[in-house]
């Protein structure tokens, strides 16, 4: 489930319009009516926004946008809603992306993959302020979306399964590579709840029968593409980690795990060695 976004009124919300909402099974029907009141332009498109958010649409698809990393994503029909969890994998690749600046007389390169509506290439820019954006993944109206996202750091978005569309002039050279892959195990996918499984994408959850099949296919890639010491971050169940952990060793990655009880999320760090010095002649 991702997390709602806050409201920006103080006003209080008509009561018909919280009634509506809770009648639907919406927990938070006072919060999510104050945010679809402060988003509608006219009383016919609130409406329209409630009925959409009481016949079970999620609500940042009714919306247009989800808050992530202190910025409103666009989001859409058909597009994955980042998650709040997913917040600790940008901290992450924020933390590796300044110390990669700080290693280089240029401007770091930073790679989103699987990357949706381009949240986490869009937050990771805004943090850092100089860097070289790229971004893709396989369904169009992610790729749209992530276009919209991400134009503000002139990042690039392109449409094409994992590492296939990307330049192949970016190979070696990425400092950090954010993949949030889809993990969720196929028999498992019926179990989540009916605003993922039916209004987002399969594609961008279904992750095969143990969840790690995405996973591996980026770790196995991602060593040509890393630059010497860049960084593969993936973000994983709890319970998968440890076979993800070796599949970056048999990558060739040096792995390292990061949790955060306070999100429930696990993130797979793979960095690649650096390359040897040269051998000085005495």
């Amino acid at each position: 489930m991702s997390s709602h976004p806050s409201p920006r009124t103080t006003a209080a919300p008509p009561a018909p319009v919280i009634a509506r909402l809770r009648a639907a099974g919406c927990v938070f029907a006072e919060d999510e009516a104050a945010l679809l009141i402060d988003t509608a332009r006219t009383p016919a498109d609130l409406a329209a926004m409630v009925e959409r958010r009481a016949a079970g649409h999620p609500l940042e698809h009714v919306l247009g946008w989800a808050e992530f990393g202190g910025l409103r994503i666009a989001v859409g029909p058909g597009v994955f809603v980042p998650r709040r969890r997913t917040e600790f994998l940008l901290d992450q690749a924020v933390a590796l992306g300044r110390r990669a600046a700080g290693r280089a007389d240029r401007r770091p390169v930073a790679v989103d993959l699987c990357c949706g509506s381009g949240a986490v290439g869009a937050a990771l820019a805004a943090a850092l302020g100089e860097v070289e954006l790229h971004a893709a993944d396989i369904e169009p109206a992610a790729v749209r979306c992530a276009r919209r996202n991400v134009a503000a750091a002139g990042g690039l978005v392109y449409e094409g399964d994992l590492f296939a569309p990307l330049p192949v002039q970016l190979q070696g050279r990425i400092d950090v590579l954010t993949a949030n892959v889809p993990y969720v195990p196929t028999e498992e996918v019926e179990l989540l709840p009916p605003e993922a499984r039916e209004y987002e994408p399969r594609v961008a959850l279904d992750g095969g029968v143990d969840g790690l099949d995405v996973l591996r296919r980026v770790t196995t890639a991602a060593p040509r593409w890393l630059a010497p010491g860049g960084h593969l971050l993936v973000e994983t169940g709890e319970r998968q980690a440890a076979r993800a952990v070796r599949t970056f060793r048999r990558s060739g990655l040096l792995p390292h795990v990061a949790t955060s009880d306070e999100l429930f999320a696990t993130v797979v760090i793979g960095t690649r060695p650096a390359d040897p010095e040269p051998a000085t002649t005495p």
